[in-house]
């Protein structure tokens, strides 16, 4: 039987109950790794008002002030996401596909916003979308339906990025 201070992973994955300590601890490589991947792209993207503003947007583009609490929330998902799926148990695959699709995050803001490489960026973030998606997929598959819930949110925003994306590339 469970108790309030342990874990217990889904039926047929090892049994590793973890107290309350280790579990919240557990949060801080998630929550420090998606803040280095917040900080490094606010550096690859000193300029984006600016550039954003000046490039030929479709109508369906946001206002660039958007951008900045929607990836807040967005990244405060994605660190959750990864540590729930931790604390299932979700198992090596998981989390090295939680840990790819947050490299692709990094990788595209440089492209768009430092070298304005809008084609790579289009082609990078599609890379990123199918990873997003196998992401979710590996979650719901392995028991952490939270973290793959979780993780919709940045999915839906991504596919929109994408689609902005495609269309600053016809545009521009």
């Amino acid at each position: 039987m469970a108790t309030a201070t342990q874990d217990h992973a889904p039926a047929g994955r090892p049994d590793r109950p973890l107290d309350k300590a280790t579990t919240w601890l557990g949060l801080v490589p998630f929550a420090v790794a998606v803040a280095a991947v917040s900080a490094l792209g606010g550096l690859a993207s000193t300029s984006s008002r600016a550039t954003y503003k000046s490039l030929d947007q479709p109508w369906f583009a946001p206002p660039s002030w958007l951008f900045g609490p929607m990836w807040t929330i967005l990244y405060v998902l994605i660190a959750i996401a990864g540590w729930w799926a931790w604390r299932k148990h979700a198992g090596n695959l998981a989390l090295v596909l939680w840990s790819v699709q947050l490299a692709l995050n990094l990788a595209w803001t440089p492209l768009f916003f430092a070298e304005d490489l809008y084609t790579w960026a289009l082609a990078e973030i599609v890379v990123l979308l199918a990873a997003i998606a196998a992401t979710i997929v590996v979650f719901f598959r392995r028991g952490a339906r939270g973290s793959g819930w979780l993780m919709v949110p940045y999915l839906l925003w991504v596919g929109y990025a994408t689609a902005l994306n495609a269309a600053i590339v016809v545009l521009n």
